[in-house]
């Protein structure tokens, strides 16, 4: 098939990432290009004229393509309907194994191959987020393929890619209800009952991601003084308090986010007292609290590194508190501790913890080495696509 897409000639040379089948195409690998505009589909090919792939163009300065196919195709509405129906079948086969629970992600970006788009799934409401100008330009295909792939089981459609997009674009686009008008709503994972709000929430309303390592805090719990850092709206503070923990404390920040964290914790322990929601730094917390404290801390930062130029302050950041943490936990503690930087390594995330052990002069073992889960699927010719990562410790 002949596409009459506009062409981007790749530099001789430069063409072997895309015959790879890395999804994406950075703006010193091209030689020359027609006239395109910004989020334009594009046929690309080599210095040879050979066929290499398909993508939305970017005129920014880093990734200049992001491939959506790398056979030469139309990309109609046929292409969307099929690429969601490839995701849903994974996920149905995914969900099977997930008793009681109606949360999961549907698409997720470049291990779907399509790069720029998350669909996020609250049980009958489908949360939109667009991170790129291509797939913003394909959203009435998108929209009409989620509709048609989930029928009747889905009654609300929230579009929330205002902070998702590139700067150029984010006066022009507003968070916004594209059908329903749900605000929010309770949700299950593993039976556990959670409030979620997709227009207020971080991401798209709650950390999917997290789901398996929840659940894994949960079966260290028991008898256990907790500590959930950085705890947003409870998510891991649920989850301990259902493995029987002594005692729970969440600690964030934000207001807010404590406050739906008890709301969280009474929506399925009513009445119980052993969670306390703190108000706190979480640096300054840690500093603050005494030894032995808590013998199970959960550090789950935001991301310290949204991009590579901010690396190794990111690093010192994850070794500042996790020596802290590694100081103050009781011995036989578990910690738990998280990057979600994309920037970072699973290398360099391992050797910083290897650090931050050594300088608290603990005896550390790692219990378990931790990823995102299944619905949140790597690219395997995208190794950038394993951006949560995390370790399990038991510290003496």
């Amino acid at each position: 098939m002949n596409t009459n897409y506009p062409i981007i000639r790749i530099k001789k040379g430069k063409e072997n990432a895309v015959k790879r089948r890395h999804p994406w195409i950075f703006t010193g690998a091209i030689g020359s290009k027609d006239s395109i505009n910004d989020g334009d589909l594009v046929k690309v090919v080599s210095d040879d004229g050979e066929f290499l792939a398909i993508g939305h163009y970017s005129d920014g300065p880093s990734i200049a393509v992001r491939i959506i196919s790398f056979d030469e195709i139309e990309i109609e509405q046929e292409f969307w309907n099929n690429r969601l129906a490839e995701a849903y079948i994974l996920r149905q086969a995914i969900l099977k194994n997930l008793p009681e629970t109606n949360v999961y992600r549907l698409v997720h970006g470049e291990g779907d191959g399509l790069p720029g788009l998350i669909i996020d799934i609250y049980n009958q409401t489908a949360v939109v987020q667009f991170h790129s100008i291509g797939v913003w330009k394909e959203r009435e295909k998108i929209k009409s393929a989620l509709i048609n792939l989930l029928g009747k089981d889905l009654k609300t459609i929230y579009n929330k890619s205002e902070s998702t997009m590139p700067n150029a674009y984010k006066s022009e686009i507003i968070n916004e209800f594209w059908m329903g008008a749900d605000t929010n709503g309770i949700v299950s994972e593993y039976g556990l009952k959670f409030l979620v709000d997709w227009e207020e929430g971080q991401k798209t309303g709650f950390f999917i991601d997290q789901r398996e390592n929840r659940r894994l805090v949960q079966q260290y719990s028991d008898g256990r003084k907790v500590c959930n850092m950085f705890g947003y709206t409870g998510g891991f503070s649920v989850y301990a308090m259902a493995g029987n923990a002594k005692s729970v404390d969440t600690v964030d920040i934000s207001k807010s986010a404590v406050e739906k964290s008890t709301q969280n914790v009474n929506l399925n322990f009513p009445n119980i007292s052993s969670h306390r929601a703190i108000v706190a730094d979480g640096f300054d917390f840690l500093d603050d609290c005494s030894n032995n404290s808590y013998d199970l801390i959960i550090l789950d930062p935001p991301a310290f590194a949204k991009h590579y130029n901010t690396l190794e302050n990111a690093l010192k950041g994850y070794r500042r508190l996790n020596q802290m943490a590694l100081e103050k936990i009781s011995p036989d503690g578990i910690l738990f501790t998280f990057s979600c930087s994309q920037a970072v390594s699973v290398q360099e995330f391992r050797k910083t913890i290897f650090v931050a052990a050594a300088r608290a002069g603990r005896k550390v073992r790692i219990l378990h080495q931790l990823s995102q889960p299944a619905d949140h699927p790597i690219n395997i010719f995208h190794p950038e696509g394993e951006y949560l990562k995390g370790l399990v410790l038991h510290v003496i």
